[in-house]
């Protein structure tokens, strides 16, 4: 398994330090594993003066999986635009095309109290958001900063979706939703007023036909991020765009009770897979070695399942996960009164310990 790593910047070097030590004990069991590391975000900036490097990106190329840290940080908001940390990642999610980004919502019984919301409406919540992610508003031409013809500064960007982008996430969402027991996908639009979803929503109707086993049902984004708060469990798998998937997965991650718990993978159509946890880089925290590991931790199961197809190790770090909440250790996001607190490399050592 040839996997490149990017430590990133903020806790992300703290975090994935955990991570690549729960993936060495399948390497010590024999698993034939290559890493190479290279600098994206803030980091490559630092060191090559570009967020996405050629150097970062042959590395990635030439890897099977990629494990990213985190990016980010207040000293970098002053550089132009493209030179800012999260141009990098955006850069890597086009090159490599990674199109469909998975971002489960689980919440670990453990954890139910840790929620904003009552235990009784979080309790069992098990999501997967599918978020299209190399297209839409984020990548549509034509996009900029402009005079107009009144003489007044304007910003502009452009929604698009070719029928062959929405078609591809569409089966990619049909398809996970088939493997799953309750077999339900919600396609998430805003078509009443963007002809854009109102394309995606005909389409993901029509690929609907080829999959009768999952029941497809529809809501515009208004709606959708009411329901997310009001009654999350109605839910299995929810589909949408790139916009409407960035806000809607990050409101779910809260569901969990911290963004700190919840991995993420970004798939390309060959299965080459960037994973990372779905939280920052929290400037604020780095280096105090109280980061929460888990969400990186549960990103190397999330690359065992889906770019390696080992699902044995992807059960066997999950399992070590829960069997460590099970037993009362917490990081100091999920912290709460009878539980002990533990540092980063402390989380790191019960999984561990349990794998």
């Amino acid at each position: 398994m040839k996997i490149a790593v990017l430590p990133g910047d903020g806790i992300g070097p703290e975090i994935v330090t955990q991570a690549l030590r729960v993936l060495d004990v399948f390497r010590q069991e024999g698993l034939r594993i290559e890493i190479e590391e290279a600098p994206l975000g803030g980091a490559a900036y630092d060191q090559y003066g570009m967020p996405y490097p050629p150097f970062t990106q042959q590395v990635c190329q030439a890897a099977d999986a990629i494990l990213l840290g985190a990016v980010g940080g207040p000293q970098y908001d002053k550089l132009d635009r493209p030179m800012r940390p999260e141009r990098g990642l955006l850069a890597i999610r086009r090159d490599l095309g990674l199109f469909a980004n998975l971002r489960p919502a689980l919440v670990f019984p453990e954890l139910e109290n840790a929620s904003t919301l009552k235990a009784e409406v979080v309790r069992g919540l098990d999501i997967m958001i599918i978020r299209e992610q190399i297209g839409d508003v984020y990548f549509g031409q034509p996009r900029g900063m402009r005079m107009n013809d009144s003489g007044e500064r304007e910003a502009f960007n452009t929604m698009v979706y070719s029928e062959s982008e929405i078609r591809r996430i569409a089966h990619f969402a049909f398809g996970v939703a088939a493997t799953r027991s309750r077999k339900k996908l919600c396609s998430v639009d805003k078509a009443n007023v963007l002809e854009t979803t109102e394309f995606w929503r005909e389409i993901f109707t029509d690929v609907s036909r080829d999959y009768p086993q999952v029941e497809l049902s529809h809501m515009y984004i208004d709606n959708a991020a009411m329901q997310l708060v009001r009654n999350p469990r109605q839910f299995d798998v929810i589909a949408t765009g790139n916009l409407f998937g960035d806000i809607l997965s990050d409101e779910a991650s809260m569901l969990t009770g911290s963004i700190g718990m919840l991995a993420t993978a970004s798939l390309s159509e060959s299965k080459k897979g960037l994973y990372e946890p779905g939280h920052g880089s929290a400037p604020e925290i780095a280096g105090k070695n109280i980061a929460n590991p888990l969400a990186a931790i549960l990103s190397v199961a999330m690359m065992l399942r889906y770019s390696f197809d080992n699902l044995d190790a992807a059960n066997r770090i999950e399992q070590a996960v829960r069997r460590v909440l099970a037993k009362g250790y917490r990081t100091a996001d999920i912290f709460e009164p009878g539980s002990e607190k533990v540092s980063c490399s402390g989380m790191g050592d019960r999984v561990l310990e349990e794998l």
